[in-house]
């Protein structure tokens, strides 16, 4: 017999299983009574175990406690994570090309760097950059239960195993049914949530040999408009050149508008340099309109005690809908004796030629079949097209997978094997606000487009004609995978009362994938997009890896094991990665456990193969050689073009990582758990920051950096995108392998069960302590501190908490959940941004065993985001939108009927 020591079964209250089961063992608890144990594995090894705490840390995340407190989306989930530094979120989609995915980011070394996995499986990638999947795929409804591995994984699971693995592990069987119907409406407006979901399953595994289960769910979530918050106006941020009455100018230096000396119009400010320019935020939405319908229909056949055959069909579709301001045309140009043409400024020349004079700029059109050539003495004009409306742009992500598995015993050993094809699709759709640039060109051109004041009857026709929706990219993703493992006893080697275990693994997959514009479509808005009409980015390769993990009982109260992986990758050559761990539990109350491991990532297929784009800087910089100090000389603030490419050079990212924990239990239904962590990383993947760039005295300090830069005659750089003619300068911004990444910090989580005779209290704490973070900009370069910082490019939190208390007393019960998040210095120093703390609470009833009813409030407080100056994202205004919600306090209510 084995004896499950009382660590193990508070554990096993505290987390309530961990993985998919398997050979079934009897124990007993403290008491003496004979309970049964399932054999398991546990996300971060490939033996099948008993232990209800392995040598490596894993947090394992109950739905059903996540649905109760408000959860509807993977998204949320990631939140609720204090091991996730930051993630992309679908709000972060607006104005950016993230295709409106989420991503998780465990440790904050990269979204690239976490490996996600559904029922032990891969799927496959984001299709739009490669990086990660997507976690809006996930079939939420068919999710039973979350395995996070705080630690580095490649030994087993390999490449993007670096910071650790979220595992989303469905039922494994369903009988009977259950619809889920949800409502959730902010007290604000805007945002406002939908969600129902169902599943039926029929078929008992054990007495009839089969089971097959079904899910699908739906969510809708409204927008929340930049009109419908007021903390995007707490600072004067998004500025830009392109206004409405445009900005014109001949060298892009000198800014004149009519509107001047006060400068007026449509959210148009005068700025510091005394130029007019547009504040954009109102027009960009906090958050995007979506919806997302998935479904899961699974098969289980058991063909013997030995074998059990598996087939898995799941299917996604997310669709975004953003939007921002209206389309800036910059650099577009105005002939001189046209209506329009500024006239009585000395300062315009009437010869003035950079290269376009005598040229036609347009392609012939409908509208103006035979375009008039450029002539001396034209100004570019910096517009906004308002009357066309602010741009829509509609992402639709679709992801299917099929998997096909056996699971059984045979000879002595326990055997799996898995098939499966994974698909991703993004299609991007402008659906409102964009226009046929050659049109509106011609139009300004020849002074039928008035860019200063109200339209003719003309201009409003042309307008009108030039307003274009479509498909303008779509991207595709495919991964095959073929994976197989056993695991063994291999006898008692040190008489430690335990056998020791042996597993052997091998897996090979094909990757590919390509992304390419609508090319007609894309060329008549690739002024309003910056893409390039004939962009397409494509590749394929073939990894193969086999693995072998063996852990061996050195005492009764020690274990140790060891494994190791070889990948073997078609393009970037071959790598061999090794994992130590031990497992030391000197009494039945402390276990103390410690790994070390390295790790390896190669480039994504996107990373290598990317094809070119141009977009601007993030915010506002000063241009280093004509404004060294930031504040004296010109091109002071502005933003510059900036080109974007992958590169077929990268070397893959190298790292180590360690860990080293205690739990213990000092009374009955109590654990506490201390787990310390450690991640380095070399020649890491990535773009030059922009931060790193324009620091002042960078441009001379770093002579390395100087090669990033492209100016234009007179060292001016574009301050727009697909800069007309050849006073274009840009900014380098290719893929490259940049410098090192050091950080290390500790993971605290709590568990205590209180029973009383009003009910039952569960109380937890998670929390996350960073004690440094530290990554370099190139090679050999300086180092950049973050933790409590802004740094460069986003904070690393010093503290991460998440405290939970619940009850339940016969068909009634109730939680709350209180997230917090350390303060830090904000992007510009002279700010500290301050902590961000909510609460959530929630009461549930169940009247009979088929009926559920859960209401609840998120936020209760109406916290909103913590002011931060930063200028980076899209959303500028005064909060992050990747670490706070702007939705604020919110009502929920969930309805959940069983048959």
């Amino acid at each position: 017999m084995l004896k499950r020591t009382r660590l193990a079964k508070s554990l096993l209250i505290a987390f309530s299983g961990t993985a998919l089961c398997s050979t079934v063992a009897l124990a007993q608890d403290a008491t003496g009574s004979t309970q049964e144990l399932q054999r398991v594995e546990i996300t971060g090894s490939a033996i099948k175990r008993i232990d209800a705490e392995s040598a490596v840390p894993v947090t394992v995340i109950k739905m059903d406690d996540l649905k109760k407190s408000g959860v509807t989306s993977v998204e949320q989930i990631m939140s609720n994570l204090t091991a996730v530094q930051m993630s992309v979120n679908a709000a972060q989609s607006i104005g950016s090309g993230s295709g409106g995915s989420t991503f998780a980011d465990i440790r904050g070394i990269g979204q690239d760097k976490t490996l996600v996995l559904l029922n032990g499986q891969r799927i496959a990638n984001n299709a739009v950059d490669g990086s990660a999947p997507d976690l809006n795929m996930i079939p939420f409804a068919a999710i039973e239960r979350i395995e996070v591995l705080r630690d580095g994984a490649s030994s087993l699971y390999g490449t993007d195993a670096i910071g650790g693995v979220i595992n989303f592990i469905t039922k494994t069987s369903l009988q009977g049914g259950s619809i889920t119907v949800g409502y959730d409406s902010p007290q604000h407006s805007g945002g406002k949530t939908q969600s129902v979901n169902a599943g039926f399953g029929f078929g008992d595994l054990d007495s009839q040999g089969f089971n097959i289960f079904g899910f699908g769910a739906y969510r809708k979530q409204d927008a929340i408009s930049g009109t419908q918050r007021d903390f995007n106006r707490r600072i004067v941020g998004g500025l830009s050149y392109s206004t409405s009455p445009a900005n014109y100018t001949q060298d892009f230096v000198h800014y004149y508008n009519p509107t001047l000396p006060n400068c007026s119009g449509n959210q148009v400010i005068k700025d510091s340099n005394g130029d007019c320019r547009i504040v954009t935020p109102s027009f960009v939405d906090f958050i995007p309109k979506s919806e997302t319908a998935s479904g899961m229909l699974k098969g289980t056949l058991k063909v013997n005690q030995d074998l059990t055959l598996g087939a898995e069909l799941f299917a996604s579709q997310n669709r975004v809908t953003t939007e921002i301001a209206p389309v800036p045309y910059g650099g577009y140009l105005i002939n001189p004796g046209t209506a329009y043409y500024p006239t009585g400024n000395p300062n315009i020349d009437p010869t003035f030629d950079d290269g376009y004079g005598g040229n036609p700029a347009f392609n012939p059109t409908s509208v103006f079949p035979h375009p008039v050539n450029v002539k001396p003495g034209y100004v570019y004009v910096l517009w906004r097209d308002f009357p066309n409306g602010p741009r829509g742009q509609m992402n639709k992500n679709s992801q299917t997978r099929s998997l096909f598995t056996a699971e059984g015993s045979a000879v002595g050993w326990d055997y799996s094997f898995a098939a499966s094809y994974n698909t991703n699709r993004v299609d991007q759709y402008l659906v409102s606000g964009y226009a046929d640039g050659n049109i509106i060109g011609e139009g300004l051109l020849e002074g039928v487009i008035n860019p200063f004041g109200d339209q003719t009857a003309a201009g409003t026709a042309a307008l009108q004609a030039a307003a274009l929706n479509g498909l303008l990219q779509t991207a595709t993703g495919n991964v095959t995978n073929i994976n197989a493992h056993a695991s063994r006893e291999v006898g008692d080697w040190f008489n430690a009362g335990r056998p020791s275990q042996l597993a052997l693994g091998v897996e090979w997959r094909h990757e590919k994938f390509v992304s390419a514009a609508n090319h007609d479509f894309a060329e008549k808005v690739a002024v309003s997009t910056g893409l390039d009409p004939d962009f397409i980015a494509e590749g394929s390769r073939n990894v193969s890896a086999v693995y072998a993990e063996l852990n061996v009982p050195i005492l009764k109260s020690l274990d140790v094991t060891g494994s190791v992986r070889y990948d073997k990758y078609s393009d970037v050559g071959g790598t061999t990665n090794p994992k130590l761990s031990f497992r030391f539990q000197p009494m039945k109350e402390l276990l103390v456990r410690g790994s070390a491991s390295t790790g390896f990532r190669a480039p994504t297929l996107y990373e290598l193969y990317g094809g070119p784009s141009f977009t601007n800087t993030a915010g506002d910089v000063a241009n280093p050689v004509l404004c060294p100090d930031g504040v004296h000389g010109t091109q002071c603030s502005a933003q510059f073009q900036v080109f974007n490419n992958g590169n077929t050079k990268l070397q893959p990212e190298k790292s180590k990582s360690a860990t080293l924990g205690v739990v213990f239990e000092p009374v009955n239904n109590a654990s506490l758990g201390l787990d310390f962590w450690w991640t380095w990383i070399d020649k890491s993947i990535g773009s030059i920051p922009q931060a790193a760039l324009f620091a002042p005295g960078n441009y001379t300090t770093y002579p390395q950096l100087q090669q990033y830069f492209h100016f234009a005659p007179g060292n001016l750089l574009s301050v727009v995108s697909n800069c007309p003619g050849p006073k274009c300068g840009y900014i380098d911004s290719t893929l490259q392998n940049l410098g090192k990444l050091n950080t290390n910090g500790v993971d605290l989580s709590a568990q205590y069960r209180l029973p009383t005779e009003v009910g039952t209290f569960d109380f937890g704490l998670n929390s996350t302590y960073v004690m440094k973070y530290a990554f370099q900009d190139f090679p050999n370069g300086y180092w950049v501190q973050n933790v409590g910082t802004y740094g460069e490019s986003g904070p690393v939190f010093r503290w991460q908490h998440n405290l939970t208390a619940n009850w339940h007393q016969g068909a009634f019960g109730g939680g709350a959940v209180v997230h917090y998040k350390s303060g830090y210095a904000d992007q510009d120093p002279g700010n500290t941004v301050s902590s961000y703390t909510t609460a959530d609470i929630y009461f549930n009833w169940a009247p009979t065993k088929t009926v559920s009813l859960t209401l609840g409030v998120r936020n209760v407080f109406d916290q909103d985001p913590p002011f931060t100056n930063q200028h980076d994202l899209f959303q500028a205004g005064g909060w992050d939108s990747r670490y706070a919600d702007p939705t604020g306090r919110a009502y929920y209510v969930r309805g959940t009927y069983s048959f």
